[in-house]
């Protein structure tokens, strides 16, 4: 699964990703942002493994088997230009909030709000076509609902 998943990320157009491969991708996003910091923390993790089982209704063990997965794939992922360019096409404009939140969510679940986090959060929702106000609107509402 790596290799197509890379194969695709390091075309020169990425294409559209299949279910599993689009999964995979988004946990290595949350896996990307967690790591932004340079501290990735257990917080972190389990903060990722309770959006991918929400998000994708995962048990906890099939949640933990897809971010083990994804800290594989993030560690020889390309720059995050090209890696969210590929969800961009994968998650329906309408869905790119709730990818803000679950973001978010991870960045602020060591209860730290790294500033090379939050970069990577303005990056990521600039390339994924989400406004400013948006990424603050998703922000908020994970603040909100104490992450």
């Amino acid at each position: 699964m790596f290799g197509r998943l890379l194969t695709s990320l390091l075309g020169p157009e990425p294409g559209r990703l299949p279910e599993p491969d689009a999964q995979l991708a988004l946990a290595a996003l949350l896996v990307r942002v967690a790591r932004a910091d340079e501290d990735y923390t257990d917080p972190e993790r389990t903060r990722i493994d309770r959006v991918l089982a929400n998000r994708y209704g995962l048990s906890p063990f099939e949640a933990a088997k897809l971010r083990a997965e994804a800290e594989a794939l993030e560690a020889e992922a390309p720059d995050t230009v090209r890696f969210t360019r590929a969800l961009k096409d994968a998650v329906p404009h309408e869905d790119r909030i709730s990818l803000m939140q679950a973001m978010w969510a991870v960045a602020l679940s060591d209860d730290d709000r790294d500033p090379r986090e939050d970069a990577l959060i303005r990056v990521t929702a600039d390339l994924l076509g989400v406004s400013d106000r948006d990424r603050a609107i998703a922000r908020q509402d994970v603040e909100t609902k104490g992450k």
